[in-house]
């Protein structure tokens, strides 16, 4: 097979009329050919970190949408899934994935707990780290989101990172906001990624003490304007990341969106491709083709080095994806779960108090931390309830492993009028996280998902729409376009309920995510990210 067009040298800077023969699917020769076509042929595009589970896609329905953008390789931690499910959780996530042909590179989860904090699904200590680094399909340690246990050495933490040392396995960063001496003592423990930097200086310190920075443009986490500027000077030591990417944003687009962004700023479109298709396979040394003799043929076809709209997708010299059409397979699986809670009453909704100020967790767009706010008390009969006036309003985490009584806050900035919405899918335990306008709505909605054992969904008093999610109660067994267009109508929904956020449902399942600060809330209680202590809902 003879592939024709711009060839371009990523790595030797330059773009060249010539060809690609492929045989026995690596590029057997790449040579200079005069002929007419003007698209352009280069390495293909790899998301340096993401997690597959977040699409709300089992791996192959993942790789069906992605192949379209020109994604030949993921990074993906399986964290998600494996804080419900554990070790079982990892082994279907890489055996679905093997059974299609994007290049999906797992790592072993670092943080199952995420925090002792919250109640998970399964626990994955120092030893289960040892054997599944045992595992070539395990190519890494995932995001080491125990920041504080690196930095004061906790023992248990110190020994999953020797671990990861000793089979020769690199240890992928989490440190939001972490500086100075913290990042000096992060850095030495032997972490030299990070994915989650949110300004220009935080990710300039990290670059210039030795860290590579992955620019995260995800359907929550926005940082690509902030960081950007950073990588003409720095695209040696920089990667893009979707980290996590809803069903509808990954039927538009994936990493290619960023290169165009990236280029329509004047970047150069070499270091823009380096950062893109070249810096994640020598970081993580993965089984990806870099568009050289003797390679993998893994390499994509676009129509300009402006737009990168992708025409074909090559992986392993297989033909994936072809003008807008995939020729990935469904795979068959079977379905896992861990949802064993009893639907709630109106009741467990309510926080009685006396307290006329209460803390408030200030919900940013397109942001994972918190701001923490103080807010009037609205009582009703004793009663802590939502102020909807005020956009203060009531939200809860329950535990979806066992019966327990639901934790309690307030949050400010969903916008709801009427109505709630709720998921399982809430970082990093998937326990259920409902936001309302009231008790009774908060309740219709945590009781409609108990009921499908796992989901998305919106109620109001009279409708309610819900996205059901049966594996491992964060993701569907249904087709990408199906799910992509099912949780587009519950975005609308959540949206014409009120909230005025990009992406609502992403957003509400980060504020159980405890390892970023400010303020959060888990299953046990409010917490106070920065200080990683519980603290009270009511101001004394």
């Amino acid at each position: 097979m003879v592939v024709q067009g711009n060839i371009v040298d990523i790595i030797n800077k330059r773009i060249f009329k010539g060809e690609v023969e492929v045989e026995g699917g690596k590029v057997k020769a790449i040579r200079e050919a005069n002929h007419t076509i003007e698209n352009y042929i280069l390495p293909g595009f790899v998301d340096a970190h993401i997690h597959i589970e977040s699409s709300m896609l089992v791996p192959s329905e993942f790789a069906k949408v992605a192949v379209l953008h020109g994604t030949v390789a993921t990074v993906s931690d399986p964290h998600e899934i494996a804080n419900v499910l554990g070790v079982a959780g990892v082994d279907f996530m890489i055996e679905n994935g093997k059974k299609v042909p994007l290049k999906f590179n797992f790592g072993a989860p670092s943080c199952v707990p995420a925090t002792s904090f919250e109640s998970a699904g399964a626990v994955i200590d120092s030893d289960d780290i040892k054997k599944m680094l045992e595992n070539p399909d395990i190519k890494y340690l995932a995001e080491m989101m125990n920041y504080p246990g690196v930095i004061y050495k906790d023992e248990e933490v110190l020994k999953k990172i020797a671990w990861a040392k000793h089979y020769n396995k690199s240890v992928d960063g989490h440190a939001p906001g972490v500086r100075g001496e913290d990042l000096d003592a992060y850095i030495a423990a032997g972490i030299y990624t990070d994915h989650e930097c949110f300004t220009y200086e935080e990710a300039l310190e990290k670059l210039q003490k030795g860290m590579k920075v992955i620019v995260r443009e995800g359907s929550a986490a926005k940082n690509f304007e902030a960081l950007i500027d950073l990588l003409p000077e720095h695209y040696e030591r920089m990667m893009f990341c979707s980290d996590d990417k809803h069903p509808d944003d990954l039927l538009v687009g994936h990493i290619n969106q960023l290169c165009e962004r990236a280029v329509a700023k004047g970047i150069d479109v070499f270091k823009v491709l380096q950062a893109a298709c070249i810096n994640p396979v020598k970081h993580y040394n993965l089984d990806v083709g870099l568009l050289e003799e003797g390679d993998e043929a893994d390499f994509i076809v676009v129509d300009s080095l402006e737009k990168f709209n992708v025409l074909q997708t090559y992986i392993n010299g297989e033909l994936v994806a072809d003008k807008g059409t995939s020729f990935v397979q469904p795979v068959a699986f079977e379905v896992l779960n861990n949802f064993d809670t009893d639907k709630k009453k109106i009741a467990d909704f309510e926080f009685h108090s006396a307290s006329e100020k209460i803390r408030v967790i200030e919900a940013l767009d397109g942001e994972l931390v918190t701001n923490e706010i103080e807010a009037n008390s609205l009582l009703k009969e004793g009663n802590l309830v939502s102020d909807v006036a005020n956009d203060i309003l009531k939200m809860t985490v329950v535990n979806r492993y066992k019966n327990a009584e639901p934790s309690i806050a307030f949050i400010k900035n969903f916008g709801l009028k009427e109505g709630a919405i709720a998921s399982s899918v809430g970082h990093d335990s998937h326990n259920i996280i409902a936001v309302g306008a009231s008790d009774e709505m908060i309740c219709k909605a945590v009781n409609l998902l108990i009921e499908n054992k796992g989901g998305i969904c919106a109620v109001t008093e009279t409708d309610s729409k819900v996205v059901a999610l049966p594996v491992a109660g964060i993701m569907s067994d249904k087709p990408a376009t199906e799910i992509g267009k099912a949780y587009a109508e519950l975005d609308a929904m959540a949206k014409k309920l009120g909230s005025t956020l990009r992406a609502p449902y992403m957003t509400l399942s980060f504020m159980a995510l405890l390892v970023i600060p400010a303020l959060k809330l888990s299953d046990k209680g409010l917490f106070d990210g920065n200080t990683f202590k519980f603290t009270s809902l009511e101001v004394k």
